[in-house]
């Protein structure tokens, strides 16, 4: 199991007794087949209110027979894919929905939308199989959360592309992929001291697509200790599947460890860190690098690690125009795991739509002893608290794909290698190179590596053209002198400026 679905799936109880008075009580005390006017000013007006009361703990109570379950059982328990929602209707989307229990106790409680109105989608014991448990009881339990299907591989078959379960996670896929890093609402004191707060998703609004259409539209309700959130997404499957998100955040205490558009994922091992590794195959990850495209408009890779301990870096930047977990190797040969498919995995790019303002993407990368755990953790962090009270608005897109091509003339890190040079203590550091104006240079062109160490010294570095498949490398030696904690920073230029996208790496010794 991975830490997406084990992390806290608390915090959230009948939207009924929230807020008082509001259009949540009305909704959930109405008859099943009534509806209630809704728009997109609905769900932010609600988390406004949300906020401006005191955080009322989780209700996560359930039956005695749901609440011991374990995870062989609860995987039997199974929606109908005949009941799922609009597939009577013939329309693109279709959406099913996850039992409680186990793991997912958190009552999450779901409306449709249909012409401005909108009404609950109650739970009934009969849209689920139970294999050999027994059906529960209980009639009024909600759903823990659900999952998105649509033709997004061949036209006649609806695929799973999106889900939505556990706090404020969130996975999707392209075409021809599968599950792999998430996202999540709101990130709240991820790698500080202080203990880390988990928001979680506490009702969802599904809007009925229109025939032929090509995005379906989700609202969201968030809510934890310290803040609540409206959120708006439009999800469009394709080759990549792209969410448009709309975020409304209203902070109940000052937020100054926020994390916008937080990703999460997994780093065991690669060719740049197999120390200690034992191993059949070359590579394991979810994703192998951080991408970003900041304000200033430089390319920046830095290969993911899987430190000793907890390391958290910051890349300061103003109005980024991107960053993202990416997933760069796309063969078989370069995991030569049959059951995974890490080749598979998506690649999640973040492109803000509005200016963000001062502040920096956040890296945390966390020691793991395996690939079941995500250990790798992504987002953007204000340079400014978020006040108390106030509302605080982030439009942003996440493309869930292959690849991503920000400056074609540019070519990308391709692969990180590293291993012991002739002298020891001293380290050989080889990083591949791969397309644009570099791809288009005679193989005697004489590119200059600019490379520079934070400590310790940095010899002989070189470029070279690579015969076996047309790629470039840039490679050097550190001799870290007894020191640790190297920042490292690479790129490959000539007469005309850069030639690839900077290489940034921590040496730790």
């Amino acid at each position: 199991m991975r830490r997406r679905e084990v992390i806290l799936a608390g915090m959230s109880l009948p939207l009924a007794g929230l807020v008082g008075g509001s259009w949540l009580r009305v909704a959930a005390a109405a008859p099943a087949d009534a509806a209630t006017p809704f728009d997109d000013g609905t769900v932010p007006t609600l988390a406004r209110e949300l906020a401006a009361r005191p955080f009322q703990p989780p209700d996560r109570a359930l039956p005695p027979a749901l609440d011991r379950i374990g995870y062989d059982q609860y995987r039997d328990y199974r929606y109908k894919a005949d009941r799922a929602l609009w597939r009577d209707a013939g329309l693109p989307f279709q959406a099913q929905f996850f039992h409680r229990g186990f793991l997912h106790k958190d009552r999450v409680d779901i409306y449709t939308v249909r012409d401005g109105k909108a009404a609950v989608f109650a739970y009934a014991t009969d849209q689920f199989t139970y294999g050999r448990s027994p059906v529960p009881q209980a009639q009024d339990l909600g759903f823990a959360g659900f999952r998105l299907h649509a033709p997004i591989n061949r036209p006649d078959y609806f695929d799973e592309v999106a889900v939505f379960l556990g706090a404020s996670y969130f996975r999707a896929v392209g075409k021809g992929q599968a599950y792999g890093l998430s996202a999540r609402g709101l990130a709240l004191n991820t790698g500080d001291p202080q203990p880390e707060e988990f928001p979680v998703f506490k009702a969802f609004w599904l809007e009925r697509p229109a025939p032929g259409a090509d995005a379906v539209v989700v609202h969201a309700l968030l809510d934890s200790p310290s803040a609540a959130a409206a959120f708006r997404f439009s999800i469009r499957p394709g080759v990549d599947t792209i969410f448009d998100v709309d975020m409304h955040l209203y902070p109940r205490v000052e937020l100054a460890h926020a994390g916008i558009a937080p990703l999460t994922s997994m780093f065991d091992f690669d060719a740049s860190d197999r120390l200690g590794i034992d191993d059949y195959r070359p590579a394991v990850h979810d994703s192998d690098g951080l991408a970003m495209l900041n304000g200033r408009g430089e390319q920046v890779w830095r290969p993911l690690q899987n430190p000793r301990a907890v390391q958290m870096s910051a890349f300061q930047d103003e109005n980024p125009r991107g960053f993202g977990l990416m997933q760069r190797k796309r063969a078989f040969t370069d995991y030569l795991d049959l059951e995974a498919d890490y080749q598979k995995r998506p690649s999640l790019w973040v492109e803000p739509r509005d200016d963000w303002g001062k502040g920096g993407v956040i890296l945390v990368e966390i020691p793991t002893a395996d690939e079941y755990h995500d250990n790798i953790v992504a987002f953007w962090r204000p340079q400014q608290a978020l006040a108390a009270g106030s509302e605080h608005r982030f439009r942003y897109r996440l493309h869930w794909g292959r690849d991503h091509a920000w400056q074609p003339e540019l070519a990308v890190v391709a692969s990180t290698r590293i291993g012991k040079a002739a002298k020891a203590g001293v380290r050989l550091m080889v990083i591949e190179l791969a397309g644009g104006r570099l791809a288009k240079l005679p193989a005697d062109a004489k590119p200059q590596v600019d490379a520079l160490a934070s400590k310790g010294e940095l010899r002989n570095a070189v470029a070279y053209h690579n015969p076996e498949n047309g790629h470039w490398r840039m490679s050097f030696e550190l001799d870290p002198r007894g020191q640790s904690d190297i920042e490292l920073r690479a790129r490959l230029t000539d007469a005309s400026g850069p030639l690839s996208e900077t290489w940034l790496y921590r040496w730790n010794g």
